[in-house]
């Protein structure tokens, strides 16, 4: 089969002949009709991320039709639409991952192929209301996203919402669930441009995080926030205190603007606030995902869809962070 692969943290993605997975019991094979990049996919290709291998085929977002099964188990699977869950053994833990914890796409091969193999228990069927590349679009984004809103930020109708990085595509997934769940959403962003895009999806406001007063900004435009969704940390995270609400959950799964700055502990205990990592989710968690897309139809934001053999074109283009929403790979 064919699959886009990194040989090498210096070389450039290649498009190969690879063998086809052999199944194992359990295990199906899906026919990869399209795939989704993450930011994940980007630092692994600089090598800058734990347990990289080479060679590997990237990719956690895939969409497909099942095509084998190792078993009977995974037979009714044969001929279906899915998606595929990329959180791997989980654990019996709902508030944290375990150790045997895995994101497809490393260490496991993943969905830049032709084809994958996954346990038959991580296939969904595909959203009926999606094509193939907005459904490849879903998984892994718009899981971190909805553990981080729902089960970490415990968001319900009325909440006001903060969304730091308007534009990413956890970003867009969250803004997307707060406005279907009724919240009042506001967002940040770098570009004038990607807020612009986010008060299109339903954002009340936004203000550039690099103007000097964007906190005071926020605060006058909202009265302060209940919930706080951050994927950069940086300097720019102690101004969350100042305008975060009483008992308001701030709730961050990346630091891709540096480390936790020095904080105002007198604010947090005062305030009651909480602040909240979180990665990825569980299996009911991603079931409630798809769920939750598919009672509200939720479209996820595809900024742009490269042809596979041009994986190496659509990383780059995540290096520079332009876009809105998700990059996508079609078979």
């Amino acid at each position: 089969m064919k699959a886009i692969v990194l040989e090498a943290a210096d070389k450039p993605l290649v498009l190969k002949e690879v063998d086809k997975p052999a199944l194992a019991p359990g295990e199906v094979l899906v026919k990869i009709k399209a795939a989704a990049l993450n930011r994940r996919d980007y630092w692994i290709t600089v090598g800058k991320y734990a347990g990289i291998k080479y060679p590997s085929i990237l990719g956690s977002d895939g969409a497909g039709i099942v095509a084998e099964a190792g078993s009977s188990a995974g037979e009714h699977w044969i001929g279906k639409e899915v998606i595929i869950n990329p959180s791997h053994d989980w654990g019996d833990h709902p508030e944290y991952q375990g150790k045997e914890f895995k994101i497809l796409g490393l260490p496991e091969e993943g969905t830049f192929a032709e084809y994958v193999k996954v346990r038959a228990e991580y296939l969904h069927l595909k959203p009926d209301h999606l094509d193939w590349e907005q459904a490849a679009a879903l998984p892994l984004a718009g899981l971190t996203a909805f553990r981080a809103l729902f089960t970490k930020g415990k968001a319900k109708k009325g909440d006001k919402v903060l969304i730091s990085g308007a534009g990413s595509g956890t970003g867009t997934f969250a803004l997307q669930w707060a406005i279907a769940a009724g919240c009042q959403v506001f967002v940040t962003s770098g570009s004038d441009e990607k807020i612009a895009k986010a008060k299109q999806l339903g954002a009340q406001a936004g203000v550039n995080y690099k103007a000097q007063a964007w906190a005071e900004q926020l605060q006058h435009l909202s009265g302060g926030f209940d919930i706080i969704i951050d994927s950069a940390l940086g300097e720019g995270f102690a101004k969350f205190l100042d305008i975060s609400n009483s008992g308001c959950r701030i709730v961050f799964f990346g630091g891709t603007a540096g480390n936790v700055p020095e904080l105002n502990g007198r604010k947090i205990f005062w305030k009651q606030l909480q602040i909240l990592g979180t990665t990825m989710g569980t299996m009911e968690e991603f079931k409630a995902m798809a769920d939750f897309a598919n009672e509200h139809r939720i479209v996820p934001v595809i900024d742009e869809v490269f042809p596979m053999a041009d994986a190496e074109k659509a990383v780059q283009k995540m290096a520079g962070s332009s876009q809105f929403g998700k990059i996508v790979l079609k078979a």
